[in-house]
Formats: C-alpha cells, structure tokens, sequence
C-alpha cells in the first residue's frame, strides 16, 4: 500500500506495525531534513502519528507547548500535532494553520483520530467495514490491500457527468470516501466511526468598514501568508501563468527574499491558448529565474492514462494534463512550488459570479414582461437550433433567456459546470440508469441550501465547499505526482475568513471581480497583467478534438469494450461522435467527460497496462 505511494515521498518511507495497527508514511524531506522522519510518537511512545502537509505557525506552538513542559525530539512541525493531542485532545485541529491530511493512533485509548484541514488542500480517502478501517491519502493504496477491489460507483454517474468530479464525501469507487475538509473522524476501540465538522466558512453579516480597510488588510494578510508559505529547509518557487493571482504571490514573494525567485509556466503551440507571453511578461518584470515548457497534443493525450492513475478518478479539467507538466519541469530545479490557486473562489474571480447575478435580476424582469409562450420558443431556439452556432448556444444557454425561471442554483450548476445537463443524461444513459430528478445536483444543491446571505456570498460559500476542493485535489495530485509539494497561500484561512468578511459591494463591482485583490497589490504588478483578461489556464481542447484525434476517441468510446459496459446507449454516444465532426455541436467537454470514464476503467478496474508512452514521469 504505502508503495503506491512512492512519487509523494521518494526520500524515505517509515513504518509503525502493532498487532492489527499498522501505520505507513511516504516522505518527501522539506522541513527537518536529518530528523524529521515519521512516524512521530511522543515521550513514552503512546501516540503514534502519520501525517501529510505542513503547518506554518508550528515554531509558535511549539514555543507555546515548550513553555508547558512538552520535550521535543526534532525540529519538524509534524511533532508539534503529537504534542497538542496531548494538550488539547482533538481540539488540537483548532490550534493549526496551514494544510494537513492526518492519522493519530492513541495507544491508550485504542484510538485514531484522523483530521483533514480546513479548506481541503491535502486529500484524505478511507474505507470502513465490519473488519478493518483503511486510509490513505491515494485511492490506489487503499485499492493495494488484499481484499479490496476497485468497483464502479454507478449511483454517482449522473454527478460526474454533469461535473467530471463529485461534490460531497463519494468516490467513484463504491465503498471509498473522501474525509471532507474541515472535518475530523474518530475510530472507538469497539470500530464505531464518528465524524465532526471543526471548520465552516464563515457567513452572515459583519461589522462593515471603509474600503482601504479590506484593501490594507487584505495585503497584509496576504503578504503574511507567502511569508508563512516558505517555512522549509528546501528550494522554492512559483507556477506562474502570467494572470494575477500567480503574479500577486511571485511578486511579494520576490519582494520578501529581496533576491531572483525561480518561475515556472506552461503553453501550447496554439498561441490563443497560450499563456507563456503573459508569464514571460511578468517574470521579465520581476527578473526571475523562468522555466517554460510547451505541450504537445501528441504528449497531451499520451499522458491521459498515467495522469488518470495518478489522480485516481478521471480528470475533470484538461488543465491537470498542464498542472503535471510544469510541475515536472519544477522538479528539475525547487522542491517546493507555491500556486495562485483559491483567489477566485474567495475574491469573486470568475466571470460567472457577476453574470448570475446580473442574470437573477434581468430572468426577474424578463418573467414579468415577456408572454410565456415566447420565453418558451426562445429556451427551445438556443437548445437545438443549429442555426446559432455551437458558440453563440453556449454563451446564450448561460443567460436568463435559457434559465426561464428554473430554479437559481440548479441553473447556476447547470450552465457553468454541467457537461451533460440532467435532460441529456435522460438521453445518454442506459434504462437501468436512469437518474432520479435532481441526482446529479443534490450534493451540490444541498451545500446551497446550507448558505446565506447576499448571493454572492451564496456563490462563493458552494464554489469553496465543492468546486474550490476538486481544483486543491488537482494541486495536490498533479504536484505530487512529480515529487513536488505545491503550496496555495490564498487558501490560509485566516486570509479567507477575512476576504469572506468583505461586503459583496467591495468584492465585485458591474462585471469586474477582485476588486480588493487588484487594489492591494497594484504597486507590484504592471498595468497589463493587474487587468488582463482572465484566460482560466485553458487548453486547446476543442481544436484537438478534431480531426485524427477525434477518431481515435471515436475508436476507443465505439469499442465493444467500451459499449459493452452497459452505462450508455450507443446510439447517443455515436450521435455525440457525429454531431462534433461535422462541427454542428462542439462537445469537447461532453467527449472528454466519456473518454476520461472509459479510461479510467480501463486503468483502474480493467487493470489494463499503461502504454509505455504514458507510463513514467
């Protein structure tokens, strides 16, 4: 099991093996590098603790704990959770600042205590029976247990369908869960299991201040944060796509070690979906030390079965195939990276905040003044007229003419994440799979219902409990996958409990978000790339998806392999096929939705072997 794991810590692996207790660990040396080994236990060998991430105020608790009386045998922050499970008890998580994914085993007590951070950052798996609890933070390694086989989870298709991820504590393996963040999980010595939330973000209304209050407070906060991210003993850099949020964190942290930091970026060949002039911009302006490497469609779809394998459920987002190849190329030179990944979902970033909003307010007078016959031929138009275009239906499908009263958040999730919307699935799906009304949105929905306040807030409150925790997922992975650590300053909850405090009318104004963000960090960035245009670290897939390319899906999804699965009807999966060829319909995300699924299964329950092209880093 802990081999499965061997690209998250090629440095050592550790072991604590006790009757039916065994505890593993896969280390990647960053802080503490001569005595910093795990498992840590404490002075008379009663806990024993494995643990993934690192905690940035650890030098401050240790001082605290040192005062009370705790010895301490290293210099590592992993030490210090042993040491405040004995002064605090669980309560410890309370204490921590920074990312963590970890299990505690209380010999006295005949105890494990497992805890995940606050926002999500470091992922934590686990399968519980009658006859053994397992946890990892892969999938793969708990799939390396004897006894334990890889199924599909059908009941969770028609949520991957529409997202490519799933939003609540399933995977797409049955019987395997995901601890969700801010959570914490208890293991009695009879086997009873019980789960408790320690951390939400916060909502409601706050004490409301001047603007230059958020603005200061923001970039203190923020630049407090970078400082805080480059605790280690190791070399360290930045994933910069030339965009903001990646350019805010290269800047202050080029101003804090007043010395040339390491940049790194990737692009295509395809100039319109490149990003490489805007991170040679910036790092020009910054003099840093730049790394750039382009991806190929060749590599690109190469790579799809060894990056499957690595995230262990299928990629949602093509940008992970992008993620692990500048994280390689980071590997080559830091063992470290820190990433602009969380601003978006917590400083309104994303262009589909303000056109909701927009759209909620315009979907309420259009109701009143247009005859409901005349909504109806215009919803209808944008579905299946041909005659609009594949990009004037998608831009018109996210507006209020398609909405036409349907409920707010389901069309907020169906039209900016749905792939397969909950008719289409109708359409795709085998009889005996056809999903419930509202399956597909219900964990998604059931977050919303938990949200309050302006709606925005709203946004941002189900944005961070469910799509920000599949992105941190694709950090973690993808980074790991190359034997890096990537670190996500935006995402230290102080810094978000503070921007989540700031009134919607400072967070957005007309169609421009991070308004605070932009104000705070103005004087370290150039004009062109403080108010660029978000690109969202696209990839070309639409233009691949064509051509050669295309038939070689074409090949894969027709297959009696593929079809003989049972899950879809072959007649809509063809359709999809034709309809994209003859460019009446682009369903790139569609596509790349079903081919990922397939791979997957052959990866995981076909247990297929990897092509050699797509095998090793």
């Amino acid at each position: 099991m802990n081999h499965q794991m061997l690209h998250r810590g090629p440095d050592e692996a550790g072991y604590h093996l006790a009757g039916n207790v065994n505890l593993a660990m896969r280390r990647l040396s960053i802080v503490d590098l001569q005595t910093g080994q795990q498992p840590v236990t404490n002075e008379d060998r009663s806990l024993w603790l494995v643990y993934n991430g690192e905690i940035y105020n650890h030098r401050e608790l240790r001082a605290q704990l040192e005062a009370r009386g705790h010895r301490f045998q290293s210099r590592s922050d992993t030490e210090v959770i042993v040491h405040l499970y004995e002064e605090y008890g669980q309560e410890c998580v309370l204490q921590l600042r920074g990312m963590f994914a970890f299990a505690l085993w209380d010999s006295g007590k005949r105890t494990l205590f497992v805890a995940r951070d606050r926002l999500g950052i470091k992922p934590l798996y686990y399968m519980h029976s009658e006859s053994a609890f397992l946890f990892s933070s892969e999938i793969k390694s708990l799939l390396a247990c004897p006894g334990v086989s890889a199924q599909l989870n059908r009941a969770a298709l028609p949520e991957f369908l529409a997202f490519g991820y799933l939003a609540g504590t399933q995977t797409l393996f049955s019987g395997v869960h995901k601890l969700a963040p801010g959570h914490t999980l208890l293991l009695s010595k009879t086997g009873q299991m019980s789960i408790k939330q320690y951390w939400d973000p916060p909502q409601g209304e706050t004490q409301e201040h001047p603007e230059h209050f958020y603005v200061d407070g923001y970039r203190d906060l923020l630049r407090e944060s970078v400082q805080s991210h480059l605790m280690g003993d190791v070399p360290s850099g930045v994933l910069l796509s030339g965009g903001l949020d990646s350019s805010a964190i290269a800047a202050l942290m080029t101003d804090i070690q007043r010395a040339p930091i390491h940049t790194f970026s990737v692009g295509y060949s395809e100039r319109a979906y490149s990003e490489l002039p805007y991170a040679r911009a910036m790092a020009e302006h910054l003099g840093s030390i730049h790394h750039e490497v382009q991806v190929s469609r060749q590599t690109f779809f190469e790579a799809l079965p060894k990056l499957i394998w690595q995230e262990d459920e299928p990629l949602a987002w093509p940008s992970s195939v992008s993620l692990y190849f500048v994280a390689r190329l980071a590997g080559q030179h830091v063992k470290v990276v820190l990433t602009g990944e969380g601003s978006d979902e917590t400083q309104a970033g994303y262009m589909r905040y303000p056109w909701t909003c927009w759209n909620a307010k315009l979907d309420h007078i259009y109701r009143r003044m247009a005859p409901a016959g005349l909504r109806q031929f215009l919803q209808k138009t944008i579905t299946d007229f041909n005659g609009l275009g594949a990009t004037s239906r998608r831009r018109l499908r996210h507006t209020f003419l398609a909405r036409n009263g349907a409920s707010l958040p389901a069309f907020y999730f169906d039209s900016f994440y749905a792939a397969f919307s909950e008719s289409e699935q109708n359409s795709l799906l085998a009889d005996d799979l056809q999903p419930s009304p509202g399956s597909a949105y219900r964990e998604s929905l059931a977050v919303w219902e938990r949200s309050s306040g302006p709606l925005l807030d709203r946004l941002l409150y189900t944005d961070i409990k469910t799509y920000l925790v599949e992105l941190c997922m694709k950090q973690d992975q993808m980074s790991m996958a190359a034997s890096i650590e990537s670190r996500v300053p935006f995402l230290d909850h102080v810094l978000v409990e503070f921007a989540l405090s700031i009134p919607a009318k400072f967070k957005m104004r007309g169609l421009a978000g991070k308004t605070i963000l932009k104000a705070a960090v103005k004087d370290l960035l150039p004009e062109s790339i403080l108010n660029r245009r978000k690109m969202g670290f696209p990839t070309p897939l639409s233009d691949w998806l064509l051509g050669p390319q295309l038939q070689t899906v074409e090949r894969i999804l027709t297959e009696h392999r593929s079809l003989g699965r049972g899950l879809f009807k072959p007649e809509s999966v063809r359709l999809l096929l034709s309809q994209h060829g003859a460019r009446h319909h682009d369903h790139s995300d569609k596509l790349w939705r079903l081919l990922n699924l397939e791979l997957w299964q052959r990866v995981f329950l076909d247990r297929d072997p990897m092509p050699l092209g797509a095998r090793g880093a």
